[in-house]
């Protein structure tokens, strides 16, 4: 079952069963969406002829691979400023949305039981709150009787795109954090344990007598993690769900940054999910072979118009419409190439200039 994925792979190489001549395109990079790029990639070989094999290495390593020319594409949970882009000649845009939650091993308390805020996370992950029965967490969550047991913060010791987007969010939420730690794909933590991955921060947290972590919401839902409500933008609590995480995408101008660099953090909207993100493609604006770019964007092209119940199937969020669209038209204007918006089929026209130097 497609639900077996597990958006802590590493490692994962895909490579479905093809028809002879199929073109086959490389990419490596985030784990976050490997399982549905390895449904994708198993669809697409049978439905246009397009064999993928992708490596879940993590955001840093599919920059560093597409950079290098290794692979025909990268992929990155953090995204590239328009600037890098231009100086690295590389394209970015975005293919799926999906969300960030903390996962609690707080005896007595539920999933989707316990409500705090982003204040209250900055607090706990710099060791400013050191029980579980602070008065501060008891305020908010009245009809609950919390143990008087120590915080256990966990965190993500390999450098991740998902501790890019939560480190973005409690900067956010907080200035101390902002001057202390900021955010990146790495920061140097005030407190709390590290793990690798989204399983071994599930894992310490589980292990862990009043333990809470960020993973991806997938990998929670899918393995039916506890987890936490939180206060958004519009004061309203909310528990991450595919409703609450596509409201936080829902009415964002992605065109207005030529990067789609768009952030989803704290964004308005009383469903909306506070700590939201996109995952995204870099592909090269000056490719050794344009044919194996050409072969890149017509497996994406298909994937945004017939991949939106694989997406959805595996607990991710698919773009919006008006988005597809936005990423269609940077696709003809910065690579050429004219997406099909059709059933599959042929292939479409090429990549014109795309290996001129």
């Amino acid at each position: 079952m497609r639900h077996k994925a597990s958006c802590a792979l590493v490692g994962l190489a895909i490579a479905a069963a093809v028809p002879a001549g199929a073109q086959q395109i490389t990419g490596a990079g985030a784990t976050f969406p490997a399982p549905v790029y390895q449904q994708w990639g198993e669809a697409a070989a049978r439905a246009i002829g397009v064999d993928l094999n992708y490596q879940a290495i993590g955001s840093g390593g599919g920059i560093n691979q597409v950079i290098s020319g290794t692979v025909d594409f990268g992929a990155t949970d953090a995204p590239l400023a328009a600037g890098r882009l231009a100086k690295l000649g590389l394209v970015q845009f975005p293919t799926l949305v999906g969300g960030i939650v903390l996962t609690i091993n707080v005896p007595g308390v539920g999933d989707r039981e316990l409500k705090l805020t982003g204040a209250l996370l900055a607090e706990i992950f710099q060791e400013r709150l050191g029980r579980w029965n602070d008065r501060r967490i008891a305020e908010l969550n009245p009809a609950i009787t919390l143990p008087n047991i120590p915080v256990a913060p966990v965190y993500r010791a390999d450098a991740s795109g998902t501790t890019f987007q939560f480190t973005d969010y409690l900067s956010r939420m907080s200035e101390d954090w902002k001057a202390l730690a900021g955010s990146a794909t790495s920061v140097r933590w005030p407190a709390g344990v590290g793990a690798r991955g989204n399983d071994g921060v599930a894992a310490m947290v589980r292990n862990a007598r009043g333990g809470i972590g960020y993973v991806e919401y997938a990998y929670a839902r899918l393995n039916r993690l506890a987890t936490v409500q939180l206060r958004n933008r519009d004061g309203q609590f909310v528990a991450a769900s595919e409703a609450t995480i596509g409201a936080a995408a829902a009415g964002v101008d992605w065109a207005a940054d030529p990067s789609f660099a768009v952030s989803l953090n704290d964004r308005p909207g009383a469903e909306a999910w506070p700590i939201a993100a996109s995952t995204f493609i870099l592909v090269p604006t000056h490719a050794r072979d344009p044919r194996r770019t050409e072969a890149v964007l017509r497996f994406f092209d298909w994937a945004l118009r017939e991949g939106d119940a694989i997406a959805r199937d595996l607990v991710f969020v698919p773009l919006p419409e008006a988005t597809k669209d936005a990423v269609r038209a940077a696709w003809s204007e910065r690579l050429g190439f004219a997406a099909s918006h059709r059933s599959p089929g042929p292939a479409p026209a090429g990549v014109p200039g795309a290996g001129a130097n």
